[in-house]
């Protein structure tokens, strides 16, 4: 006889799931700062550090894809529709490919640009191509659309999320809260 299906996500997926949702945020709001700033040594400490969290970031990414598939997922509920549960699988796909895709087009449009990444100063990171200015700059424009693409799926997921928790009211919000309680057995 085969186990049901948690009710919730593991303590580490909720755990993961938020620390990268501050991590993101905190990410974009740095990226539109920083471009914003005028050269300076601040300027260039704050590139350093958007950087070292986003490899940070997509180390965590890849932590969290193989968390998920070597772990069971909570069950979608019943009520969902098709629609619903096809919509869902497809949102979380994109986020995942953005969440890959951002930190890999920022450290390839840094080595296209000749600006070593440096992980906090001390681990210098391979480039992953040549120098090419031209590139580089094409880069920064997919990068910055990604980030378009990203801010508008985090969007959509809270909306999703928000009308499971208020509309719907089909607790699937609560799978993903970061309550310390034990699952109920049942």
């Amino acid at each position: 006889m085969s186990t049901p299906p948690p009710t919730r996500y593991p303590l580490f997926s909720r755990f993961l799931h938020w620390l990268m949702a501050i991590l993101l945020l905190g990410m974009v709001i740095l990226g539109y700062y920083m471009k914003s700033l005028p050269m300076s040594p601040v300027k260039f400490q704050l590139y350093s550090w958007h950087k070292w969290t986003g490899i940070s970031v997509l180390t965590l990414v890849v932590v969290r894809l193989l968390w998920r598939y070597t772990h069971r997922l909570p069950s979608l509920p019943h009520s969902m529709s098709v629609i619903s549960i096809w919509a869902a699988k497809i949102g979380h796909l994109f986020l995942y490919g953005l969440m890959l895709a951002i930190p890999i087009t920022g450290w390839l449009m840094s080595s296209a640009k000749g600006i070593p990444t440096v992980m906090f100063g001390l681990y210098p990171l391979p480039d992953l191509i040549s120098k090419n200015k031209e590139l580089g700059n094409t880069l920064v424009t997919v990068h910055i659309w990604l980030n378009y693409a990203l801010i508008t799926m985090v969007i959509a997921h809270v909306m999703a999320a928000l009308k499971h928790q208020f509309i719907d009211r089909d607790r699937i919000f609560s799978r993903i809260t970061l309550r310390f309680t034990p699952e109920k057995k049942t």
